[in-house]
């Protein structure tokens, strides 16, 4: 998926960190949002470590620890959402929770170099489908390296300062917007959190909306 489709319609802004598997389902079922509606996707990386801890927020697995039906449930959710949309090649990382910080530096980066889509595309398939180490700086590059990418060149670009700032700004940014994880979107200043709200998004697009709902 581009970061920005070349479609005229309405933006869409998709707030994601590849450390959340339903930004990754997200990232696999906008495409298809994309052809119905005409709306231009916008891909803007955050921290998800950084939003948590700005909204006092945290994972579900935290959260709900102590809930197990609540855990349950959410699993039901996520594999209906799956079978839904025939996501087959998902599967849950052996290494989940993943430090995201340097891959979402290289996403900014990615950005800077015109290749954000390849690079989304090969992260969330490198977490989510492949079971890799995304924490592991060897196993980044190399999966860079399969994907046709320039990984001694991102990874140069990601520790610029400029970089590092962008993302932080785009993490605050989003605070300060009323999100508290991932993915979360938004249509104009309309905020919609989590992969069931996708049905929403698409509504706002249709009708054209730049409000709240």
């Amino acid at each position: 998926m581009n970061e920005v489709n070349d479609i005229n319609g309405i933006e869409v802004q998709f707030l994601f960190d590849f450390g959340s598997p339903n930004a990754y389902l997200c990232h696999k079922v906008l495409p298809a949002l994309t052809e119905r509606t005409g709306a231009r996707i916008e891909a803007v990386p955050v921290l998800l470590g950084g939003l948590f801890k700005l909204s006092s927020n945290r994972s579900p697995m935290e959260a709900f620890a102590g809930i197990p039906n609540k855990l349950a449930y959410e699993h039901l959710e996520m594999q209906r959402f799956i079978t839904r949309h025939r996501l087959d090649r998902f599967k849950m990382n052996p290494f989940f929770p993943v430090n995201t910080l340097k891959i979402m530096r290289a996403a900014v980066a990615a950005q800077e170099l015109g290749v954000a889509s390849a690079y989304n595309d090969a992260m969330f398939a490198a977490l989510w489908e492949q079971g890799r180490n995304m924490d592991d700086a060897g196993e980044v590059a190399a999966v860079l390296r399969e994907a046709g990418l320039d990984d001694a060149a991102l990874a140069a670009k990601a520790q610029e300062p400029e970089v590092k700032a962008r993302l932080a700004a785009n993490t605050q940014q989003a605070f300060e917007r009323g999100a508290f994880g991932s993915p979360t979107f938004f249509v104009g200043d309309a905020m919609y959190f989590g992969k069931d709200r996708l049905g929403d998004v698409e509504d706002a697009v249709r009708a054209g909306s730049n409000t709240p709902h």
